[in-house]
């Protein structure tokens, strides 16, 4: 059985590493958090007191970071995982991160012959706990192949994507679909309480509608209860739209909402904090039409109902890239 070494146990960290220790793969953790790494000792998992110990004891290092900065420093310092990564190893980066940075780091990963993996995760956190998340993996298919019966115990769909950097470039141009959704919601929302609907009419005509989307099916849900709490926040929003839209500026392409929405979760953080949960971006329209926007009945987080299945490969017809 190969060894798994896990960095970053946050909000998806954490829940990806469970699903590895529940489907009883051999795991070792490291975070800063000594309060986390206890936890998943408790559980049956190895720790490391530093990411190359972690690298030198594993034969896949999985990486859950919150920023392209943070597992730079996490692959490259001193005492970091390429310091230690084996020959032959693998290096998954699960993060949201940067296509250029990633090859650029990929290429230190090989140098020491491991093979790089960017697999970033799509669903929501409540899904990353059941293992009913989506996983993106860009790599050659060698590579893909020997890793996918672990990524099946994390993910429900697992897409190969391609080459290395693809799957970040997918992941963020879904981020900023998603951070477009929530926006729109929050202006449809907050109109239809303005107008005097009955906000659990509306929610379900929203739903049953051409204008449904999975982020109206979830994160609505908490805005109308009013926690707003999806477990992400405004500056994770931020990141992910601004990664977006620095890869289409990249590509010469004339964007024309990317900027705005860039500007308007930049706006939400200066309003509210960098920690405020990412669905109360709909405070911007409340407190200028002086409303709240709140439903009955509607759950303060999200809990995935669906029930765990083995996860399998997303096949694609008619692709052309293999």
């Amino acid at each position: 059985m190969m060894k798994v070494g896990f960095i970053g146990l946050g909000n998806v960290g954490g829940q990806l590493a469970g699903s590895l220790l529940r489907n009883g793969l051999d795991v070792m953790v490291r975070d800063l958090d000594d309060a986390l790494m206890s936890k998943f000792k408790q559980l049956g998992a190895g720790t490391a007191a530093s990411p190359k110990e972690l690298a030198e004891a594993c034969d896949v290092v999985i990486t859950c970071l919150p920023s392209p900065a943070v597992c730079s420093h996490v692959m490259e310092a001193d005492d970091g995982v390429i310091a230690g990564i084996k020959d032959g190893g693998v290096w998954l980066e699960m993060s949201t991160t940067d296509e250029a940075e990633i090859r650029r780091i990929a290429e230190k990963v090989k140098a020491k012959g491991a093979f790089p993996v960017d697999c970033p995760v799509s669903g929501g956190c409540h899904r990353a706990g059941t293992g009913n998340i989506s996983i993106f993996a860009g790599c050659d298919r060698p590579t893909f192949d020997k890793v996918l019966p672990i990524l099946t115990t994390m993910s429900r769909r697992i897409i190969h994507t391609g080459e290395l950097g693809s799957a970040s470039k997918l992941k963020v141009i879904t981020n900023y679909l998603c951070s477009v959704h929530l926006v729109a919601l929050s202006e449809a929302l907050t109109s239809a309480k303005v107008m005097g609907l009955d906000m659990n009419v509306a929610y379900e005509a929203i739903k049953a509608s051409s204008g449904n989307s999975f982020v109206h099916e979830t994160e609505s849900q908490v805005i109308l209860n009013g926690s707003r709490d999806i477990s992400f926040t405004l500056d994770l929003v931020s990141k992910d739209v601004g990664l977006f839209n620095d890869v289409a500026n990249r590509h010469g392409l004339p964007l024309e909402l990317a900027p705005l929405v860039v500007d308007i979760f930049k706006d939400g953080q200066a309003r509210y904090g960098d920690r405020e949960f990412s669905p109360n971006i709909i405070r911007r329209l409340e407190d200028a039409c002086n409303v709240k926007v709140l439903g009955k009945g509607f759950p303060a987080q999200m809990v995935d109902d669906e029930p765990e299945e083995p996860g399998y490969e997303v096949k694609i017809p008619f692709r052309s890239d293999y």
